[in-house]
């Protein structure tokens, strides 16, 4: 969206949304020059905005505490698993793989936070532990990723066809094989 819409859009809405906001900035840091209607509307807002005319809706400031929970015990255990094999774990994967199976725990304030915090360690912290080991084992299960290079590499047809066998096998485990 160009500049100029989003003014235009601020205008006739009466407000000025985070999004709205940040598409602005970054146009203005990206471009490396605005064009004079680019400069009027900005000017326009700018009025817009002192006046009163156009409000700026307040960017609400929230933190899910699972995050940070799940991230603490993730990272804790893979340290753990990594110091005592030769295993490497991505501990975003696990992170996201637990934390689509963890209700959120959202806060707004640190109060809020803090409760949230207290609360999942009383009641959840059985959840969490089984979700991120649940998420290291299926990460652990996982086949290491093929370079796609190696293959372009191999020097007969047979060897290119054993490898991709060989792929095929590793990453469609749960398929039935055909007699």
């Amino acid at each position: 969206m160009s500049i100029e819409k989003i003014v235009e859009q601020a205008l006739q809405d009466g407000y000025l949304t985070p999004s709205m906001e940040a598409e602005v900035g970054r146009i203005c840091n990206t471009a490396s020059e605005l064009s004079i209607e680019e400069y009027m509307a900005l000017d326009r807002l700018m009025g817009a905005l002192l006046t009163g005319e156009v409000v700026v809706l307040p960017r609400k400031q929230f933190i899910n505490v699972m995050e940070e929970l799940v991230l603490s015990d993730a990272i804790a255990r893979v340290a753990e698993i990594e110091a005592s094999s030769d295993q490497t774990l991505d501990v975003g994967d696990i992170a996201a793989y637990a934390l689509n199976r963890l209700p959120p725990l959202y806060a707004t304030t640190e109060e809020g936070a803090h409760f949230q915090r207290a609360r999942a360690k009383e009641q959840l912290h059985e959840l969490i532990s089984k979700e991120v080991n649940a998420a290291i084992a299926r990460n652990l299960d996982r086949p290491e990723p093929v370079n796609p290079t190696a293959l372009a590499k191999q020097s007969s047809g047979n060897e290119v066809i054993s490898s991709l066998s060989n792929l095929l096998q590793a990453n469609a485990t749960n398929f039935e094989q055909q007699p």
